[in-house]
């Protein structure tokens, strides 16, 4: 049954693959379609490449409505939905404007993921196995932008129409997730939620998470009880949740991680590398993340959230301290690559193996849904908002500031882990919910 529900986890955390597929398969169609249809550098960054990314903003803000109305398993079917037409849709596209509207469906798609794909694993993981399994979200993540970028480059020698390819091959993934998504469960609480209990109860039965049923269906049904009609989550007695649920999300992007991806060539290029050994060293990101992704999630449920959060947090602080270091006083060579291949191993072990499960642990059952799309939001805005600053940044105050200014807010980070984040490892969602309200 343990195996069961690892292939369940996994098969749902196969959305996090489509999303990083998804969201740097366009690197590869830049050039092409930038030469294909020439509008402007301004059309071109904000409607052909970015169209994905104002999708992926509205899917998490709104993603939370489905998957609380359909349900955690109908919403993550018809995300793979929004996948496979997006990818066969944008490779047949004849004009911009029409290859825009369908990247921005599967930035829905990746938005609606992230609320989602995290809620319904969180749901069925027995307690002591929460972390990894949520996890394997995040490690899908990675897997599916080291696979885009491997695709881009194996597609690339077929010709004028080589982008076409790179972008539609998405849809044999996003078939493949969609049927097997069909082949999971519902999940146990939502049900539980829609007050449809027997099945509930033959879901549960069916899992055998390690916890007596009839117990679990008992807390579900006494947390229903002490809820009142219409209440959200920005109700005072859900604000300490909902707080933890900001600060994460605004740390993690706080910390530079996404201006960082986006602009990887940039930055090592900037710091004395040769074009060729920039691309290189991008490749050299991407490997660390996926390694110590796995490091982290080999270490979430035997450590503990808040123990990876602290190596997370002090190994940004030294690698962005000696990243501005390194631009102030001129290192060259690869000292810079170094730096930040310790800052992309931090992240990948700290906030990188950590969002999405504690976001999706800190909220009760009946507002775990809108809990989700109030992080990824946050998250997602963010996300938009600081790599679109960071070229006029470097330009106007210049690279050392900035991420000495991405160090400092790291501290913050620290101090918010050290003083406000509860350790959730090993703890069941419903016994979770009445410490967090508790503290209020």
């Amino acid at each position: 049954m343990q195996k069961k529900i690892f292939l369940w986890s996994l098969t749902v955390a196969l959305a996090g693959f489509l999303f990083g597929f998804d969201t740097v398969v366009i690197s590869g169609a830049d050039l092409s379609l930038q030469t294909l249809w020439p509008r402007g550098e301004v059309f071109h960054g904000f409607v052909i490449i970015s169209s994905a990314l104002w999708g992926t903003v509205l899917g998490a803000v709104f993603g939370g409505i489905p998957t609380d109305r359909l349900g955690r398993k109908k919403t993550l079917f018809w995300i793979g939905v929004l996948y496979t037409v997006s990818a066969l849709g944008s490779a047949l596209a004849t004009g911009p404007w029409i290859f825009a509207a369908l990247r921005f469906i599967g930035g829905l798609g990746v938005g609606a993921s992230t609320v989602a794909a995290p809620a319904y694993v969180s749901e069925i993981a027995p307690a002591n196995d929460r972390g990894k399994l949520v996890g394997l979200y995040q490690f899908n993540i990675v897997f599916g932008i080291l696979m885009a970028f491997l695709s881009n480059y194996l597609l690339s020698g077929l010709g004028e129409n080589a982008w076409r390819w790179m972008i539609g091959v998405e849809a044999i993934p996003a078939i493949i997730y969609t049927v097997l998504v069909l082949g999971v469960p519902r999940s146990p609480r939502w049900l539980l939620l829609k007050e449809r209990v027997e099945e509930a109860r033959q879901t549960l039965q069916r899992i055998n998470i390690g916890a007596d049923v009839e117990v679990m269906i008992s807390r579900a049904r006494a947390e229903l009880k002490q809820t009142t009609a219409g209440e959200t989550i920005f109700d005072p007695k859900y604000r300490f949740p909902l707080m933890l649920a900001f600060l994460i999300a605004f740390f993690n992007q706080f910390s530079g991680i996404n201006a960082f991806l986006y602009y990887a060539p940039r930055i090592f290029e900037s710091a004395g590398l040769e074009e060729s050994s920039a691309l290189l060293s991008s490749i050299g990101v991407g490997v660390t993340n996926l390694i110590f992704t796995l490091v982290g999630l080999s270490m979430i449920d035997r450590f503990g959230r808040r123990t990876l959060m602290y190596l997370g947090s002090v190994g940004y602080i030294v690698s962005l301290s000696l990243v501005a270091m390194a631009f102030q006083f001129g290192w060259q060579g690869m000292a810079v690559p170094l730096f930040l291949f310790l800052f992309i191993a931090a992240h990948a072990i700290g906030q990188g193996a950590i969002i999405w499960v504690f976001i999706s642990e800190v909220f009760p059952n009946h507002l775990r849904a809108s809990g989700q799309a109030f992080g990824c939001s946050v998250h997602w805005v963010l996300a938009a908002v600081i790599p679109s600053m960071v070229p006029v940044l470097f330009t106007t105050v210049g690279t050392a500031p900035v991420f000495a200014f991405f160090a400092f807010m790291m501290v913050l980070q620290l101090l918010f882990v050290w003083r406000m984040m509860p350790e959730t490892k090993g703890v069941p969602l419903e016994e979770l919910e009445a410490q967090l309200i508790r503290k209020r």
